[in-house]
Formats: C-alpha cells, structure tokens, sequence
C-alpha cells in the first residue's frame, strides 16, 4: 500500500484522493494553507500553479526524498489565453528546481477531476499522463493510477510536461469556453 498526501482540498484534491483509495492506498489531505505534516511517499500537489513556489519553499526539507506531483496547468487566470512560462520551460521544470531533493512528476493536468472520479472520458476509460525523470517515482505513481482502475500511461522525461501543459490548456480554454463538457476531455484510445 502506498501513503499518498494530497496537498490542496478543492474538486481536483478530492478526487485524486478518491481514486487512491479506490485503488487500495492511503490517502491524505491537506490544505495548501495548512500546516499539517505530510506523510505520505506520494505527494500530489493539487493546487493552482500561482501556490507551487509558497509550497515549495514552505515544505522544501519536508519534501526531500518524496515522489511530488505536479498537477498545474500555468495559465494566466486574468485573460485565460496563454501559459505564464516562458516557452522553453513548464511549472513543473520549475518546481524540480525548486525541489531539488525531491523526484518530481508532471500527471493529472490533462485530466478534469469528474473524469477522474468517474474513470471515464465518455465511453473510455480515463487516461492519466505522467511525465518525469526517475523511473521508479513514475513507476509508483502508474501503479496507483492503474490500482484505481485508470489507464497511466508513462509521457517520457520531465521534459515533456511542457507539451502536457499545453495540452492542459487547449482542454481547460475548451471546456471553458463551453466547446466540450468539463465531464469530457483527452484520452488514449488502447
């Protein structure tokens, strides 16, 4: 069994607490504003992307040696229509450095959190993408991501977050903009 901490308690919080639970593991929540200590190996940060640095620099020592997931889709909140990164770089690339003890992944920021409690984008079975560097850190997260009956599917080198970033945006400004439901979204046909 896995202890997953599930820093951020808003729709997205909840369920990725809900499919870790469903898959067997344990969860743990915890307000992005909270003090509580993290136990878990697994550290999901279901935040807005504006938190990560607070976060970061509040929890550095505490985090040092955990997997951390960062679930963000950098967008600007005031004009919905572009990412704050500049173009070479992504907020996951960003919380790596600000971590540097840590194994960060980029998962979940392609996925709206009806698809993940449901564990279906219409007629198919959610797909989660995970992006990172260590093997064994996507690894553990695959295996909680399939356990809760989802298809993980493993998106390459922390490099790619950037791709998925944009990929996160493009769905986020459709939904928004009411082209497609927020219980709709991508995923990978089998």
């Amino acid at each position: 069994m896995t202890h997953v901490s599930i820093i951020g308690t808003g729709n997205m919080g909840q369920a990725i607490a809900g499919l870790v639970t469903k898959g067997g593991h344990q969860a743990q929540t915890i307000g992005h504003d909270d003090d509580s200590a993290v136990d878990g190996e697994l550290v999901v940060l279901a935040v807005p992307y504006p938190a990560l640095s607070a976060i970061a620099d509040a929890r550095r020592d505490e985090l040092a040696g955990k997997v951390v997931v960062d679930i963000t889709n950098p967008l600007d909140f005031q004009t919905f229509d572009s990412l704050v990164v500049p173009p070479d770089a992504s907020a996951a690339a960003e919380l790596a450095a600000a971590l540097p003890q840590s194994r960060v992944l980029k998962a979940f920021n392609t996925n709206f959190a009806a698809t993940l409690a449901s564990g279906q984008v219409g007629d198919q079975t959610t797909t989660v993408l995970v992006a990172g560097d260590d093997a064994d850190a996507k690894a553990l997260l695959l295996r909680v991501v399939t356990d809760a009956g989802l298809r993980g599917v493993d998106a390459g080198s922390l490099r790619r977050a950037r791709e998925l970033e944009a990929l996160g945006f493009v769905q986020l400004t459709l939904a928004a903009g009411e082209k497609i439901a927020w219980t709709g979204g991508f995923t990978l046909a089998p």
